[in-house]
């Protein structure tokens, strides 16, 4: 996986800015809804999609980013915050209730995003949400993100799509894909 330091410690230091409480929000309110008592975002950078989320909820969240991380930490102290790659998750199978993403894979190359699919899969015990850029045929946005088709990725494993929509712009005002599964035994 390709790495640009530099990069990821400026997107966490400017990540407070692009806090979005209506995201934070529909997420807790849709993991409560589901009856999910743990929930981890992958790509979790600086924690702000999960600081919404009541101490009743097993909180994670794994990212590669040490200053993402050492923010989310201290702003998020009662929740769990791990360094990890998406490709190689640090959880037992089945382990999560509900594992999310929220423009996170748009970043990843198609290797590291196919074992990362793969990883959620493994963990997830019920559901996955990927709230991602959509590109019916994945383009490039730019130098670092690319368009993703989520529904394409999930439809080799055994899952149930609930939802595959793009987002109201009141909750999520970048247009972003909204795609939920369920994980079938």
């Amino acid at each position: 996986m390709s790495y640009n330091q530099e990069f990821w410690d400026n997107y966490a230091k400017e990540n407070e800015s692009r806090y979005n409480e209506e995201f934070s929000k529909f997420i807790r309110d849709l993991a409560i809804s589901l009856r999910c008592s743990s929930v981890l975002e992958v790509g979790c950078g600086t924690g702000i999609d999960l600081r919404l989320f009541p101490d009743t909820v097993e909180i994670y969240g794994v990212d590669l980013n040490d200053l993402a991380l050492d923010m989310a930490k201290k702003k998020n102290p009662k929740f769990t915050f791990k360094k990890h790659s998406i490709t190689d998750l640090p959880f037992e199978d089945s382990s999560i209730d509900f594992i999310f993403t929220h423009k996170f894979l748009n970043c990843l190359n198609d290797e590291d995003l196919n074992k990362g699919v793969s990883e959620m899969y493994r963990v997830s015990r019920k559901y996955i949400a990927n709230c991602e850029t959509f590109s019916k045929n994945e383009s490039k946005i730019d130098d670092i993100f690319k368009g993703r088709n989520m529904l394409e990725r999930w439809s080799n494993y055994k899952v149930k799509i609930i939802s595959d929509v793009d987002m109201h712009e009141d909750i999520e005002p970048e247009k972003i894909r909204f795609t939920l599964i369920k994980k079938l035994e």
